[in-house]
């Protein structure tokens, strides 16, 4: 199991942390096993780790080997900062033709919500 760090950046004018996540729901083309499907769903997600250093993880439909949830998620002291990197997240995992994009919900929250 790897670790991973969190770095929290706290805005110095009111100390407020944004909260942002985002979950996938997609579907796989040609993969007749969950061992096919963890080798297409694990390089995405190391990728999401590494270009976008967010936590990512598969999240859903862990027993079908067609159909997969993933999920990133970021806390930052800016709110520009949270969204820009959901979109970049969004648009990379869009652009992956292995997979078809079949919904995406994000959330953005306040630590003093």
């Amino acid at each position: 199991m790897t670790s991973q760090k969190l770095v929290i950046v706290m805005d110095g004018d009111n100390g407020v942390m944004w909260i942002g996540w985002i979950e996938f729901d997609v579907l796989l083309g040609d993969v007749h096993s969950l061992k096919e499907k963890r080798a297409v769903i694990r390089p995405i997600v190391a990728e999401l780790k590494r270009k976008y250093e967010v936590a990512a993880a598969e999240t859903d439909h862990l027993d079908l080997h067609r159909r997969a949830g993933i999920g990133a998620s970021l806390i930052a002291g800016d709110s520009k900062h949270v969204i820009d990197v959901l979109d970049a997240v969004e648009q990379f995992v869009s652009g992956r033709p292995e997979i078809e994009l079949l919904s995406a919900r994000r959330k953005l929250a306040k630590s003093d919500d």
